[in-house]
């Protein structure tokens, strides 16, 4: 049975609870800091750690961070606007535009700290935040290296389905819904939402792996956390259907790019997308028998993917 890991690993590093702004809105984080280093004297490196698209700081995006900092880096996970700690209403929005601004911004905060070298500042993405740092990596030269595990571009994975072999009506059905729900929101109507995950382990089951690994960690102990999220809004599918996260990845270069995905990911021809489009340097890091929901967790495929990251940041920040 593959060891999993948890948020509350121990190490030599500190967390201090952090709030700042974006596009307004005050948004939660964790900022983790390495204890040995001879009280802050020397500038450090730093790393933005962007969460899936529906998790929160204290999840898998806490995990990166706190095993980053003892590796020497300082951290920042935060919880995206509308969900967790975060400011934002309707809770549940997703909506791809502020999501990438959420991590310039923290980008931004992170640049202000008298112990963090502006010159030098990397994003990781997981999941989601993988499409959004890309997309945020793109545009915004201060981000000097990008890293994701188990990328995902969320306006790909609505359009054509975790696996890329979904029927063009469902996103178009979907779409259908969003505009009602719009009109009815113009009427007064409180905003609609639709629920992410299924309602039981039977029908999360009959549904794949992929959907059956997301509800088991999302919806049940000891994975799940209270603040994140389980229902989307409709106003959220058309701004995420509209969007490419990988339209600009080539504007990465000559800035580097690594991204870290399991042999076994439904989700892998979404990194393999983006791959296609970045430039040099590049590199696909492969974690043999890793799952894309494996690589939020499980000791055994973490641990490597730590290690790679270390490596990869150390030498390009």
């Amino acid at each position: 049975m593959n060891t999993t890991i948890h948020a509350g690993v121990s190490g030599p590093i500190t967390k201090k609870d952090i709030t700042f702004k974006s596009n307004g809105l005050k948004l939660a984080g964790h900022l983790y800091l390495p204890v040995n280093n001879d009280a802050v004297k020397q500038l450090l490196p730093a790393i933005v750690v962007g969460h899936p698209g529906t998790a929160v700081k204290e999840q898998t995006a806490g995990l990166y961070a706190r095993f980053l900092a003892e590796k020497g880096f300082v951290t920042l996970a935060f919880d995206a606007a509308y969900q967790g700690e975060s400011d934002g209403l309707p809770r549940g929005l997703e909506d791809p535009a502020q999501r990438v601004e959420d991590i310039k911004a923290a980008v931004s905060f992170i640049s202000t700290f008298d112990f963090v070298d502006p010159n030098r500042i990397g994003v990781l993405g997981i999941c989601a935040s993988g499409g959004y740092g890309i997309a945020a990596a793109a545009t915004d030269s201060r981000v000097k290296a990008i890293a994701t595990v188990s990328a995902a571009d969320i306006g790909r994975q609505f359009r054509n389905g975790g696996d890329g072999s979904q029927d063009i009506s469902i996103i178009k059905n979907m779409l259908n819904y969003a505009a009602a729900a719009r009109t009815a929101e113009a009427k007064g109507d409180a905003p609609a939402s639709f629920p992410i995950f299924p309602e039981t382990e039977e029908q999360a089951k009959a549904m794949g792996q992929h959907v059956y690994e997301g509800w088991k960690y999302y919806c049940t102990a000891p994975y799940a956390h209270p603040r994140s999220a389980k229902t989307f809004t409709w106003s959220s599918v058309d701004r995420i259907a509209a969007f490419d996260a990988f339209r600009f990845v080539d504007m990465i270069a000559p800035r580097s790019l690594l991204m870290i995905v399991g042999s076994r990911a439904v989700t892998k021809w979404i990194t393999e997308d983006a791959m296609a489009g970045a430039h040099d340097p590049k590199e696909l890091f492969v974690i043999d028998g890793a799952t894309h929901v494996d690589l939020y967790y499980k000791e055994v495929y973490v641990k490597p993917a730590i290690d790679k990251l270390e490596s990869f940041f150390a030498a390009k920040l």
